[in-house]
């Protein structure tokens, strides 16, 4: 399935990574001499690019992941089980062995031209940024969003990345004829805090300048409050949302923490390293919206918890949005009737 590449490019982490529950066996290293893990590039040539989701949590049905795995490293990144199908790690190789899709608008393409594709909203990404650094030189989003424009099809951005004002241009073409938005997340205002938790993704003030340069291109955007941390960053909502909106942000999203599977131990690890005396205050604020776990997996309770620490979280999103006119309804909410059209090419073909 893949072919590896072997760039060796940006800051070195030592490899780190929780055992994988599908993997026969474990690789343990002493004390100090677990080896740098360099970044490696691999080639997914998959058949199918769109990406179904039924659950009610989820705000859109069809998504979209040009990559797998991912360079920010963000510690709470609740993607990173799903490394370990791959049969890597949900740790460093979840931020330093990436999958790449090649042929991601080509499938896109391929997808649209279906007869049963009826012309459904479709985001990008709902696993990891497409926009995260290797799409510099990769282009599969902007190719992705080509396609999007070239179908009339609606569609939605999720990013962290400076790197999506890049595709202003495709941007205002999909705009111009389907429904378009992005989100811009920004968990933290704290500076500090966001470096320790999410080290390789540019900083809070630079992500609202993204807010800004959209909103001033006419595009749709808004913010994603995601995932609030309790007792670390839920302090920060008002600020971001502030910001956000003198930006230019028309909604906002939140979401609280998901700590799945190995994610646990990696982002308890990552605090009790980088924010050691917050660590035991942040554990057990978690643990108070999650019935005494750090992870609670039913539907309609994992995305914002449950008890009155929970509760007074959501309270105050809502407040704050309203108060300065942020919808916050989702992306599925947002979306009008279709406008989807093949091109004259395609029409023909059923």
């Amino acid at each position: 399935m893949f072919r590896q590449g072997c760039p060796s490019v940006g800051t070195l982490l030592p490899v780190a990574n929780p055992p994988n529950p599908w993997a026969s066996c474990d690789v343990e290293y002493l004390a100090g001499e677990a080896p740098l893990a360099e970044l490696e590039v691999y080639e997914d040539r998959t058949r199918n690019i769109l990406a179904h989701n039924d659950s009610p949590d989820v705000g859109f049905a069809w998504s979209v992941n040009p990559y797998r795995g991912c360079f920010h490293a963000c510690a709470y990144c609740y993607a990173r089980p799903s490394h370990e199908f791959l049969s890597l790690g949900a740790g460093t190789d979840f931020d330093r062995k990436i999958v790449v899709k090649p042929n991601a608008a080509a499938l896109l393409c391929d997808a649209f031209d279906q007869p049963t594709w009826k012309g459904e909203l479709v985001a990008f990404s709902g696993v990891t940024d497409c926009y995260q650094p290797l799409e510099a030189s990769y282009r599969l989003t902007r190719g992705c969003l080509e396609a999007c424009a070239d179908y009339r099809n609606p569609a939605a951005v999720i990013t962290k990345a400076p790197l999506v004002e890049r595709d202003i241009d495709v941007m205002q073409s999909l705009s111009s004829v389907a429904h378009f938005s992005v989100m811009v997340s920004i968990p933290f205002w704290n500076e500090i805090h966001a470096r320790a938790i999410e080290p390789f993704v540019t900083t809070p003030a630079r992500r609202v300048r993204i807010i800004e340069r959209l909103a001033r291109a006419g595009l749709r955007v808004g913010v994603m409050v995601a995932p609030i941390i309790p007792g670390l960053n839920d302090e920060d909502m008002g600020k971001v949302l502030r910001a956000a909106h003198d930006a230019g942000a028309q909604h906002a999203g939140m979401v609280l923490l998901r700590l799945p599977g190995p994610v646990k131990d990696i982002f308890a690890a990552r605090l009790r390293t980088s924010l050691p005396g917050r660590a035991d205050r942040v554990l057990n604020r978690i643990r108070e919206t999650r019935g005494g776990e750090l992870y609670d997996s039913r539907f309609g309770v994992r995305g914002k918890g449950e008890g009155a620490y929970a509760e007074a979280i959501a309270a105050l999103f809502q407040q704050t949005a309203q108060k300065l006119g942020l919808r916050t309804e989702r992306f599925a909410e947002q979306e009008p009737a279709s406008t989807f059209r093949r091109p004259r090419g395609q029409l023909d073909l059923w």
